[in-house]
């Protein structure tokens, strides 16, 4: 049955290796939950066919009892009218009915089988499928974390940019204001050096005017 290959292969199947070869073990545990749901629902449908089919084979089984029954009492209603040819023709009815019987008990011992197989595929699928959604929900709450742990990392990287960036600015602005201060004291010392030129020079004319008029 093709339908048991599928879901022996999912009962094979290693959750923790394929997790772990996986590019992306999130989408792949989510597939596998997938593929299993359909398994399930499938092996569900079959097990349900398979108990009906029991059933049925059951009920005929019954029925030819009770025909191989009714013509052994025919049998005995004609021995005691002491008709033995029609009592002859009862009793074959009767072993034709018992080996339909006999027939239907080995269909129903197979189909017992069958049924028992089916239920006991079913039950170890769904457990196989709880395991794969507790894996996943562990999965899921890993990828949260990491992305958190990611962001909080971009976070900090990104606090240290901006504290790094104000810093650079604010030693722009420190330098800024150095150099006007520094523009600001060379012209200061620019006026008063020119004071001070403009002072010797009338020194000296007023030394050159003095001796021209000592002359």
């Amino acid at each position: 049955m093709a339908l048991m290959e599928r879901v022996s292969t999912l009962l094979r199947a290693n959750l923790n290796d394929l997790i772990d070869r996986a590019e992306d073990p999130a989408k792949m545990i989510k597939q596998v939950i997938l593929d299993m749901e359909n398994q399930l629902m499938q092996v569900k449908t079959q097990v349900a066919i398979a108990v009906a089919d029991l059933h049925v084979l059951e009920r005929k089984r019954t029925e030819d009892a009770e025909k191989e029954s009714s013509w052994m009492h025919k049998a005995d209603l004609a021995l005691a009218r002491e008709d033995e040819a029609l009592a002859r023709a009862a009793i074959e009815r009767a072993i034709s009915t018992r080996k339909m019987t006999a027939a239907f008990d080995e269909q129903i011992g197979d189909q017992k089988v069958q049924v028992e197989n089916l239920k006991s595929a079913f039950t170890k699928l769904e457990a196989k499928l709880a395991e794969a959604r507790a894996k996943a929900d562990v999965l899921v709450a890993r990828q949260r974390r990491s992305r958190t742990l990611t962001a909080s990392a971009d976070a900090q990287l990104d606090a240290g940019a901006t504290f790094h960036r104000m810093e650079d600015k604010v030693r722009r602005i420190e330098a800024y204001g150095e150099a006007l201060q520094g523009i600001a004291a060379d012209n200061v010392e620019d006026r008063l050096a020119s004071l001070e030129k403009h002072d010797e020079v009338e020194k000296i004319l007023a030394e050159l005017k003095a001796r021209k008029g000592a002359a």
